[in-house]
């Protein structure tokens, strides 16, 4: 605040889109505060992607073994070892959905308890 020599004063504030600004700013430098919100999103989301890794692998492993065994049979003329290497191939890729069925359903009740605790205390307002 500044004074003018008629005992006047003069005070500048920011416009609210600066305001704003210096907001965000300060927001990016202060420690996060994780709300309840936050949490039981991310609780829900790690539900979520818990099988998408290990069922991933279990199918692109799946499908390598069958291209090797179409491989074998196609292109060496080894025709046992392709179908055996095809089949188990096969079985890979077929497993890998009730693999990731499987581990989310197991992640979900491990933090089931957690994730109903905190979304009642979200829908009772504390």
């Amino acid at each position: 605040m500044e004074s003018n020599s008629n005992g006047e004063s003069f005070s500048y504030t920011y416009s609210a889109k600066q305001q704003e600004e210096v907001k965000n700013i300060r927001e990016r430098y202060t420690p996060a505060k994780e709300n309840k919100m936050e949490q039981l999103r991310k609780l829900d989301q790690s539900v979520k992607q818990s099988g998408v890794i290990p069922s991933l692998t279990v199918g692109i492993i799946g499908s390598l073994i069958m291209g090797f065994g179409m491989a074998c049979v196609m292109e060496f003329d080894i025709i046992i070892l392709g179908l055996i290497f095809g089949l188990i191939g096969m079985i890979g890729m077929i497993i890998a959905y009730p693999f990731y069925k499987s581990t989310t359903e197991k992640k979900r009740k491990e933090l089931m308890p957690k994730i109903i605790e905190l979304s009642d205390e979200l829908m009772q307002g504390k």
